[in-house]
């Protein structure tokens, strides 16, 4: 199977409405080309799924701006004053989660699990709704899996079929979410001939990824 695709034919399976998981963080590791394509084709009514809401001019704060996010799933959103304005005036929805537990509801969601169990919460707003299980005397939220329609994965180097390799904190939430998303699209710096990547190298192997993204960075 081939796995390459140009960046517009990529953006151009991603439906209105759709759910995305988009790898980063503050932008770092997220996959640029595949954000500013999605801004080109205007694809609205987004639910997003990342760390942060990015930073002014940079990353998933492209998107906000553009005001194509209908829900932000997020872990803070401090440093864009953007996402804040829209989250006030009721423009967007945003989800905050604490940063290990959106961590761990997307690994949850990758290997199947149920949830995880967690005290991160217990006693503040974040426990609101959520149900409460007793562990030998102690409390903790179930917190549900997180799943998405797509996976949107900045990597460094991929090969030919899709085996990805993460360069040193770029790596973050992108692994995760390439275990996660029902359509996994990946956004390589390069790509390169089969064996280049040694295989103690490849962090996401090919069968997670379903497309990969061609074309210079």
């Amino acid at each position: 199977m081939n796995k390459s695709v140009s960046c517009a034919q990529a953006v151009e399976m991603i439906p209105d409405g759709a759910s995305l998981m988009v790898g980063g963080f503050m932008g770092v590791g997220s996959p640029h080309r595949i954000i500013n394509e999605l801004v080109a084709q205007k694809k609205k009514d987004l639910t997003v799924i990342c760390n942060d809401a990015g930073r002014p001019n940079y990353g998933i704060a492209h998107l906000i701006s553009a005001r194509l996010v209908k829900k932000l799933i997020a872990t803070h959103i401090g440093l864009n004053q953007e996402s804040q304005r829209q989250m006030i005036a009721g423009e967007m929805e945003i989800e905050l989660i604490p940063q290990g537990t959106m961590a761990e509801r997307i690994r949850a969601g990758g290997f199947g699990l149920g949830g995880v169990l967690t005290s991160t919460g217990i006693g503040t707003i974040v426990a609101e709704g959520k149900q409460v299980i007793e562990v030998d005397g102690k409390q903790f939220l179930l917190e549900k899996p997180l799943t998405a329609d797509f996976a949107l994965i900045g990597a460094d180097r991929s090969d030919y079929r899709g085996n990805l390799e993460y360069s040193l904190t770029a790596r973050n939430f992108n692994p995760l979410m390439a275990m996660a998303g029902r359509v996994v699209i990946a956004e390589p710096k390069t790509i390169v001939p089969m064996g280049v990547i040694p295989p103690d190298s490849v962090v996401t192997p090919f069968v997670c990824v379903n497309y990969i993204v061609e074309g210079a960075f």
